[in-house]
């Protein structure tokens, strides 16, 4: 029944987004989606490499679909490492995937098979877009056109890397391993005005920094992340300790 009222559909990207918002976040989205998807010709190219085929090197990245993870998984394997060590690592770096997953779940407000899609495309990058707009609908509609974007030009790029495999060289030499992680600081950048998101990114990198070279793949990402949690508190605590000496005797 019409009863001449807007119903707020949560699965509609564009509801509740301005013009100008909506522009906004779809710049974002098409200039991560292409500096991300010219990387996935460095991992097509290593994964080879590292001694999988054309079509097991597709398969990895339609499937698991996170570079970070996918990278690690190759990397050890090509290090002539131990196949469940190769998933562990891989596993323990995709951790993060599903700590995405308790924001991202509360954007999208997603169900059925809208939300076994969003699972596979929640990333970095379609996070990082999602949560650096301002309003709900742009918000939705950053995460699914960056997933979407990143999804598509990864896994061509991905075939194409593989198909010419050692006849492109080193990728690093394109500069294409630094793409992603660029267009990532070019969304983070906005975001460090205060003093607390300065104060975690600087923590982040300097754990990241010093843990790099003394553990396993992923576990520095995971140890970095600890310190949101270590600013977040120290911030409750201070501003707690400030509230209760404003309050009158």
């Amino acid at each position: 029944m019409d009863t001449g009222a807007e119903v707020d559909d949560p699965a509609c990207p564009d509801q509740d987004t301005t013009p100008r918002a909506r522009r906004a976040v779809t710049r974002q989205a098409v200039s991560v989606g292409v500096a991300t998807g010219a990387y996935g010709i460095s991992f097509g190219a290593v994964s080879v490499a590292s001694g999988l085929s054309v079509w097991q090197t597709v398969a990895l990245s339609l499937l698991l679909f996170s570079g970070g993870s996918q990278f690690a998984l190759v990397g050890v394997m090509g290090a002539a490492g131990n196949p469940a060590a190769a998933v562990a690592t891989s596993t323990l770096l995709g951790v993060r995937n599903g700590l995405y997953a308790l924001q991202v779940s509360r954007i999208l407000q997603v169900r059925g098979l809208r939300r076994l899609v969003a699972a596979h495309l929640t990333i970095d990058e379609s996070t990082a877009v999602a949560i650096g707009q301002s309003e709900p609908g742009a918000m939705r509609r950053g995460f699914w056109l960056t997933g979407v974007l990143v999804f598509v030009g990864w896994n061509f790029t991905t075939l194409a890397g593989a198909l010419l495999g050692n006849a492109i060289g080193d990728p690093k030499v394109y500069g294409f391993d630094a793409a992603a992680a660029a267009a990532f600081c070019a969304l983070l950048w906005p975001r460090l005005r205060s003093l607390e998101a300065g104060a975690t990114a600087a923590l982040a990198a300097l754990l990241t920094v010093v843990l790099v070279p003394l553990v396993p793949a992923g576990v520095p990402v995971l140890v970095a992340a600890l310190a949101a949690v270590v600013v977040g508190v120290v911030a409750s605590r201070r501003r707690a300790g400030e509230e209760a000496g404003e309050e009158p005797a």
